[in-house]
């Protein structure tokens, strides 16, 4: 794959773990351990997933300019 689709890339692998993990807790949360909490967690995990894709990839580069910001901040200070 071409390094241009790296942060595309990223964004797709990032919002699937860390949906998967905050859909997971969620569901446990409210279900516990019943049965069929797989295929609970899997359609909440897609939904999650749907959602977080896109909002990753507009809130990451406002991320990067913000953490950028309070960098040169600190290193102004030191």
């Amino acid at each position: 794959m071409p390094a241009r689709f790296a942060p595309y890339l990223f964004g797709f692998v990032l919002s699937g773990l860390m949906s998967a993990v905050v859909s997971a807790i969620a569901t446990l949360r409210n279900a516990g351990l019943a049965d069929g909490f797989i295929g609970m967690w899997m359609n909440a995990w897609l939904l999650s997933w749907f959602i977080a894709f896109p909002v990753v990839l507009v809130v990451a580069p406002i991320t990067r300019r913000l953490v950028a910001l309070i960098v040169k901040k600190q290193e102004a200070r030191a």
